[in-house]
């Protein structure tokens, strides 16, 4: 199997490739420039009910998913093609950095579980080995909608799947700022005109313009960004990591 490789284990397979089937990713995914593999996690259950989840050891709400079950989906997909990381979308993983996205998106792909009820045998994500990884300190349902983002994020950065390869270079995160902001025709909207450097003509005014705005930008919305942005230009931008932090990863329950 060529192409870049994503196996997402869910006890909801109709939820792919939902959103992945359209738009940048749909075509992507038609042309053979990744590939898309949905395992059933039920389908490794063991009783006539498809049980996958138990009480939780000690009491307390909800139910926990079974480490014989979850293994065992794990292990049918780590058959399969080359050693890919294996991620459980976590609320109390790490951030979901741009970084992070960038090296999954050089790869040969990943392995995703999504999680439901109220998490995970912590004894499979050891033996397993599990990447935990967390969208935003936010409760979804489960990790399905977390595993269609990362993917997404990863797919658009595949060779060959935005028309233009370099403007990806110059969003959010990539170099440790928000983007500037982005004007069209009309000339004059609702009496709101383009900025006049935007129609000059002057490359080097542009860049200038948008370079300043985008360090307005994330200094006013994420001064989280903007620390880490200053520390690596008085570094002489030869910090151990570029700053990207995106979004924060997904709860669930």
């Amino acid at each position: 199997m060529s192409g870049w490789h994503a196996t997402v284990l869910t006890i909801y397979p109709g939820m792919f490739p939902g959103p992945l089937g359209h738009a940048l990713a749909g075509r992507a995914l038609e042309s053979g420039l990744w590939n898309l593999d949905v395992l059933d996690i039920r389908d490794f259950a063991t009783d006539r009910h498809r049980t996958v989840d138990d009480t939780p050891a000690g009491g307390g709400p909800g139910m926990v998913m079974k480490a014989d079950i979850v293994a065992a989906a794990l292990d049918e997909a780590v058959v399969t093609g080359p050693k890919r990381p294996r991620i459980l979308l976590s609320p109390r993983g790490r951030p979901l950095t741009q970084a992070r996205i960038r090296e999954l998106s050089e790869g040969p792909g990943a392995i995703l579980l999504c999680g439901r009820f109220e998490g995970v045998d912590e004894r499979v994500i050891e033996a397993r080995e599990l990447e935990e990884v967390s969208l935003g300190d936010f409760v979804l349902s489960g990790g399905e909608i977390a595993a269609l983002a990362l993917i997404d994020a990863c797919v658009r950065l595949l060779p060959g799947v935005m028309g233009a390869e370099d403007s990806a270079s110059e969003e959010s995160f990539e170099q440790g700022l928000l983007e500037y902001p982005h004007y069209t025709r009309p000339q004059v909207w609702e009496d709101r005109a383009i900025p006049e450097v935007l129609l000059s003509g002057d490359h080097g005014r542009v860049a200038r313009w948008r370079r300043a705005e985008a360090e307005r930008i994330t200094r006013e919305r994420r001064p989280d960004l903007w620390a880490a942005y200053q520390a690596v230009q008085r570094d002489g931008g030869r910090g151990p990591d570029r700053p990207g932090s995106i979004d924060k990863s997904t709860g669930f329950k």
